[in-house]
């Protein structure tokens, strides 16, 4: 299965016809410029081309009011006179004699997009699409926005489907008022929305962007607002609040069918949104929801103003969609002070619905540091605005490197090798000094061939991951704890990696690891440790081991990927110790998390036995999506409170793991 791209150069056909300050931004280019960069890339003919249609009048209903449509379906007809004079009656959107046309399609491209992906033809999609859609209203025009494109394409999905649970994910600048309205009394449709807000000081302005609007009546827990405080945010803040808020819970609420308001004006450079958030975060944002709902994602264009930034992520998102490795995450660090606050109230107006927020801290009992500036600012004369002459500068995205090897396996004769996966061994290639080396300092038997052709393999599938000549790998092997220190050792010193070491399950010998931050070792398993967690050993210890689930993924989004995430390792090491007892649907959930680090420079050892393994974790390797692991239940409390307990040890050391912010002090300042 592919990915669906849905384009069509009719909805560049049409523009603002009169003066509009507040409109000027929203131009034809920013479609043209996002499908041009997908053609130059390579990506467009990589994905496959879905045709648009028309949005009829039932599809359009089920969010809109009879009314409203008719009166857009008159704006064809109408004079330029006419036509200011209907836009008058809405907010920040102007009408044109095509864009009740454009509008239609726009919708239809994103049923369109469902289609494709709950049909199977594809895995997954983007619709390039324009008028935008997310502000447009029951009734009412706004922001750009005539229909309201992912609110409609959610409840096409959920009436033709029968879907039971829907994530709308919305990570453009701007609060998506409209499909926050469409569904605040439904706890079928968990909708997600960050924006800049600056305490209602920010367009749309509205009181009910704020995070402690969390759903009405049955909808109460499934609206998430993080509002940002402050311009400025950067990939830091967006990866802490995708870690502690928006991916435990997506995971408890276990949605049929992932739709991303895929907003671009959140990247830097952005006129409305001022953010600092580079390009190739999407690409991890993206990857990060990919594991959800088998797989089913469908990315809808809505904002983006800056047509350089725009199309980068665009190129960004599409890349990941695609299967591509993701690139280093740059300059990840911490979340600002401003970000921590929204963080810490978000995560405490939601832990009364979500079990896996209920360790959540109370509201913060100081004021906000963003609302005191905020009050500074108001003293300003009316109508004077500050006026920022700084234009932002950032390098071009890295170059996304697919290597021509996607996964490549190490096992014995007698286990078949899957489709797409190439079967290794290096021995007779490896250099003779290393051969000797594993002779006389490694093997017991040094005339044992099968054990020196097994790690001679492994350390030439490290050097071959390395050159980008193979991106992922897996090695059966006898022993797990031994050929784990041999990579380890082999990467840190004659390749000068820095390598995670995730480990999961009982058994390993924790006496070998050094705290020189070559390496970074989280251990999760069912017994407690025999060493002390410190910088660079991390172990997690959860009373019923790696086979309870909803524990495991508490420890994976609240510990694993924000030090992950934090130290960039350059190799992945995920070692499965016998018998951890984890299913593999959660193994292969975490196989595919972890590919986002390292350019998906991960090599999974298990031991030889777990032959019924190779399947399940070969398919995540290659980039397909893992099982759903269900609604998850609550994880036990003790565990909550050791995972806790463990990250508030470890965020002096490890920023990414903060989620409060104290009165004075605790996050910086960006």
């Amino acid at each position: 299965m592919g990915t669906a791209l849905i384009y069509d150069e009719e909805m560049t056909k049409y523009k603002l016809l009169w003066v509009d300050p507040a409109c000027k931004i929203e131009v034809p280019e920013r479609l043209t410029v996002s499908h041009e960069a997908l053609v130059r890339n390579g990506l467009a003919d990589r994905c496959v081309s879905v045709p648009v249609r028309e949005a009829t009048d039932a599809d359009i209903l089920l969010v809109h009011s009879e009314e409203y449509l008719e009166a857009v379906k008159k704006t064809p007809y109408m004079t330029l006179e006419d036509l200011k004079e209907f836009t008058l009656q809405y907010g920040d959107v102007y009408f044109h004699p095509n864009i009740y046309h454009c509008a239609k399609l726009a919708a239809g491209a994103a049923l369109q997009l469902v289609d494709s992906v709950m049909t199977g033809k594809v895995r997954n999609g983007m619709a390039l699409v324009r008028p935008p859609g997310h502000h447009s209203m029951h009734s009412a025009a706004n922001g750009f926005c005539v229909f309201n494109n992912v609110a409609i394409a959610a409840k096409y999905a959920k009436q033709k489907y029968g879907l039971q649970r829907v994530l709308i994910v919305d990570w453009d600048v701007h609060h998506g008022q409209g499909v926050q309205y469409s569904f605040e009394d439904d706890p079928s449709v968990l909708y997600f929305s960050w924006h800049r807000y600056e305490h209602q000081k920010f367009w749309p302005q509205l009181r009910e962007s704020d995070y402690d609007s969390v759903g009405k009546e049955k909808g109460a827990g499934f609206n998430i607002n993080v509002p940002w405080n402050k311009v400025g945010m950067q990939n830091s803040d967006y990866l802490a609040v995708f870690s502690h808020v928006l991916l435990p819970v997506a995971y408890e609420f276990c949605p049929d069918l992932v739709l991303v308001c895929a907003g671009f004006d959140s990247a830097i450079g952005d006129p409305e949104g001022e953010m600092c958030a580079t390009p190739d975060i999407f690409a991890h944002l993206t990857h990060l929801l990919m594991n959800l709902a088998g797989g089913k994602l469908c990315a809808v264009l809505e904002g983006g103003y800056n047509l350089t930034s725009l199309a980068q992520s665009v190129c960004q998102t599409v890349h990941t969609l695609l299967g591509d490795p993701a690139p280093r995450p740059a300059n990840i660090d911490g979340p600002c002070k401003s970000a921590l606050e929204s963080l810490h109230c978000v995560r405490s107006a939601h832990k009364k619905y979500w079990s896996c927020l209920k360790c959540a801290a109370d509201l913060p009992n100081f004021e906000l540091s963003t609302k005191r500036i905020k009050l500074a600012e108001e003293k300003l004369e009316e109508g004077e605005e500050a006026i920022s002459t700084k234009e932002e500068e950032w390098p071009e995205p890295p170059k996304r490197v697919a290597p021509p090897v996607r996964t490549a396996l190490v096992v014995p004769d007698d286990v078949s090798c899957p489709d797409g996966c190439k079967r290794f061994s290096s021995s007779d290639n490896l250099s003779p000094l290393i051969a000797n080396n594993l002779r006389e300092n490694i093997l017991k038997d040094p005339d044992d061939s099968d054990a020196l052709s097994t790690f001679s393999s492994l350390i030439s599938l490290v050097e071959e991951m390395k050159k980008d000549e193979i991106c992922s790998g897996l090695a059966l092997v006898h022993d797990v704890s031994m050929s784990t220190m041999r990579v380890i050792q082999h990467a840190t010193t004659a390749l000068s990696n820095r390598v995670l070491v995730v480990c999961v399950g009982d058994g390993m010998d924790p006496n070998h690891i050094t705290e020189d931050g070559k390496t970074l070792v989280v251990h999760i398993s069912g017994n407690k440790p025999e060493k002390h967690a410190c910088k660079y050993y991390i172990p997690v210890c959860l009373r019923k081991g790696c086979g309870e689930l909803s524990g495991f993924v508490q420890a994976v989004f609240g510990l694993l990927l924000p030090l992950g995430y934090e130290y960039d390792p350059s190799l992945v090491l995920l070692v499965r110790m016998p018998d951890s007892g984890m299913c593999d649907s959660m193994w292969q959930q975490l196989t595919g998390l972890l590919q986002g680090l390292a350019q998906g420079h991960t090599l999974v050892l298990m031991q030889e036995r777990e032959k019924a393994c190779v399947d399940p974790t070969a398919s995540s390797l290659l980039g397909n999506a893992a099982p759903s692991l269900g609604p998850l239940h609550a994880p036990l409390p003790e565990d909550v409170e050791a995972l806790e307990s463990l990250r508030c040890r470890l965020q002096t050391d490890w920023k990414l793991l903060q989620t409060t912010a104290p009165e004075s002090g605790g996050g910086d300042d960006h």
